[in-house]
């Protein structure tokens, strides 16, 4: 009797898991890639030819050129995300609070125009002011008190 060799490819539910791992780790090895490449770019702290040096180093020598950029510089490429991330976070709460603030003390036109009606049904306007304060905030000139 001949002694037979099993390889993974022999049965199929190890093939595929085989094939899943390489993709999985070759999908990985484009998300690194474009996060140094993309790091190199952002970096302040590199000058134009050292930028240029690493670049080229990424791209003749793929795998060592990104592995020596992470064993080198990868705990400030982390410091750089997170500095640009809270940089980013605080230009969307400034945008918020600036926004919030434009719009404090006016009403939307429907709140106004309930009000002016209500005025209206009152009798403290008459029909023609009630008409020309819904065109001034119709027209969105109008103050917000009528």
């Amino acid at each position: 009797m001949s002694a037979q060799t099993y390889l993974a490819y022999d049965f199929p539910l190890l093939s595929a898991f085989w094939t899943m791992l390489w993709f999985f780790l070759w999908i990985m090895w484009f998300v690194l890639l474009f996060r140094v490449v993309l790091d190199i770019f952002r970096d302040d702290d590199l000058g134009g030819w050292a930028k240029t040096g690493w670049l080229v180093f990424c791209i003749v020598l793929p795998f060592l050129g990104v592995f020596v950029y992470v064993v080198a510089r990868g705990k400030n490429m982390g410091r750089r995300e997170i500095s640009q991330a809270r940089a980013q976070q605080e230009a969307f709460d400034s945008y918020i609070r600036e926004t919030a603030k434009s719009g404090e003390g006016r009403g939307s036109s429907v709140d106004e125009l309930a009000r002016l009606s209500e005025i209206r049904a009152r009798g403290d306007i008459t029909d023609d002011e009630f008409r020309r304060a819904k065109e001034l905030v119709l027209s969105g000139s109008g103050p917000s008190e009528p």
